[in-house]
């Protein structure tokens, strides 16, 4: 019996397939083969296609058999009892009555509607925003409808139902259109203290409450393979769709960061530390994020507090494509390796993928500074870059620990900018805290997010029983990183 884990991620989509005896991953694929591309039609806009997604999702799957059945001749899909969506938080997906898309997705990434949320946050009060919304309505899926409302009129009134990305995906699978508490905190619907859709959002922006789709757990029935879906997906129909969560919340699922003080952290095309706590906290200036976790109830808090940084991954791949051209990504963090710490006075400033939520939502640009043309190598840029990602993460992790978030370790899977020696020490010396690699990835947790959904597994803690860490990375060097960190904001403060 297996579980399928589809991730809907920015630059590509992931599908797993989990052997649900042993919660072993049998088989990982890619799709496409060269990243997503997202559509910027003016500076600051950012917007991807679901229908691409639903697309590649289909082409996922039948290189996913193809690949199965290699690693195992005997492979039936038809033996696959569950499925999960992990996907991209914060997007706006629009359908009509006929659940036709009416729009390119306005993604996380998309920063258009920054004033929409500001003014809200001032309208409503900013302590009627934090105590009820546990954030400002800053630059969220509930701003980004309020933009379409008043840009795209004749779009707005074709509206059937809002969605989150894995809402959509959900839809396309089942026919069914569902949502979650988690998903609508991370939109800015969701009213913590009165355990509903937010009527002071509502009201605000003048949204019709008929625009949500039926609220169901995360870990909870979405609906049922459609017949013709499945037989263009080579599966079995009526396999229940019985997990979907945002990637963040999901990633710390798929790291067992389920309970208080458990942190988790990713570095993928943005960058995230997730912690979890079990009171409604937030920070005064919304500049980290509470969102309800996977298993969030209304009898038991449990809140994601979600530093991000919109430029990580992202830094890293335009290097490659600028810089890089030549190199694979394990060239560049080998070429990486052979530079001192500090890259002999050259310093990178990742924040150029749109507003970022650290710094209220400026938009500052990616930055260089110290560039010394006799002296600075390829190495040197990609060095650089990695480790002012790093001085970005320790930025953000400065700004948790003033909102009383504490890490003695940092779970992480060992993917993207983890598989970097040189960026996990920089990461562990300029937090300062412990990492523990694990194998762990998206769609990985989504697929186990199934299992629970289903009731294959009786809860996280059997789905996890040999959830183990390849390695824990200490700090060593963390004087040397403090002083490197200290000169590096002190040269932020140029731009902010």
């Amino acid at each position: 019996m297996y579980l399928l884990g589809i991730d809907i991620g920015t630059s590509f989509i992931k599908l797993s397939l989990v052997d649900a005896a042993t919660q072993k991953n049998i088989v990982t694929v890619q799709y496409p083969d060269t990243e997503n591309a997202i559509i910027s039609k003016q500076t600051g806009w950012a917007e991807q296609s679901p229908n691409a997604w639903w697309e590649q999702v289909q082409k996922g799957a039948l290189q996913l058999h193809a690949a199965a059945t290699k690693v195992n001749a005997s492979y039936d899909s038809k033996a696959i009892a569950a499925i999960g969506i992990a996907y991209q938080m914060h997007g706006l997906v629009l359908v009509d009555k006929n659940q036709n898309v009416l729009r390119d997705s306005i993604i996380w990434c998309d920063s258009r509607a920054v004033d929409y949320g500001n003014k809200a946050f001032d309208t409503i009060g900013h302590e009627k925003c934090l105590a009820h919304l546990l954030n400002s309505p800053g630059n969220f899926t509930a701003a980004k409808l309020a933009w379409v409302k008043e840009n795209e009129p004749a779009i707005y009134h074709q509206i059937h139902k809002i969605m989150l990305p894995g809402d959509f995906i959900s839809m396309k699978l089942t026919g069914e259109i569902t949502t979650t508490i988690s998903a609508l905190s991370e939109g800015i619907f969701w009213d913590f203290k009165n355990k509903e859709i937010s009527k002071s959002v509502l009201d605000h922006f003048g949204f019709d409450a008929s625009f949500f789709p039926a609220i169901q757990d995360v870990f909870s029935h979405h609906g049922i393979l459609q017949v013709t879906v499945a037989n263009a997906l080579q599966l079995k129909a009526g396999i229940p769709l019985t997990y979907k969560a945002g990637d963040q919340p999901n990633n710390a699922l798929s790291l067992n960061v389920l309970s208080p003080g458990e942190v988790a952290a990713t570095a993928g095309t943005s960058g995230v530390i997730y912690g979890v706590g079990d009171t409604l906290s937030y920070d005064q200036q919304s500049r980290v994020n509470s969102f309800a976790h996977v298993n969030h109830t209304s009898d038991s808090n449990r809140i994601g507090m979600l530093l991000c940084i919109n430029g990580t991954g992202i830094l890293n791949s335009w290097v490659k494509k600028m810089v890089g051209v030549n190199y694979d990504y394990n060239q560049m963090n080998q070429a990486a390796s052979t530079i001192e710490a500090g890259s002999e006075g050259l310093k990178i400033f990742p924040f150029g993928n749109g507003a970022e939520r650290i710094f209220n939502n400026k938009i500052l640009g990616a930055q260089f500074s110290g560039i010394d043309l006799n002296k600075h190598s390829a190495a040197h840029i990609f060095n650089a870059a990695q480790e002012g990602i790093a001085f970005a993460f320790r930025y953000g992790l400065d700004i948790m620990r003033e909102n009383n978030l504490q890490p003695n370790i940092i779970r992480v899977g060992h993917a993207n900018l983890f598989l970097s020696k040189v960026f996990t020490n920089a990461f562990v010396n300029a937090t300062g805290v412990p990492v523990a690699l694990y194998h762990a990835d998206g769609s990985v947790g989504a697929a186990l997010g199934a299992g629970i959904g289903s009731g294959i597994y009786k809860n996280a803690k059997e789905a996890f029983s040999d959830f183990k860490p390849i390695q824990i990375i200490e700090p060593t060097k963390t004087k040397q990183y403090d002083a490197l960190y200290v000169d590096w904001k002190a040269q932020l403060k140029n731009y902010i």
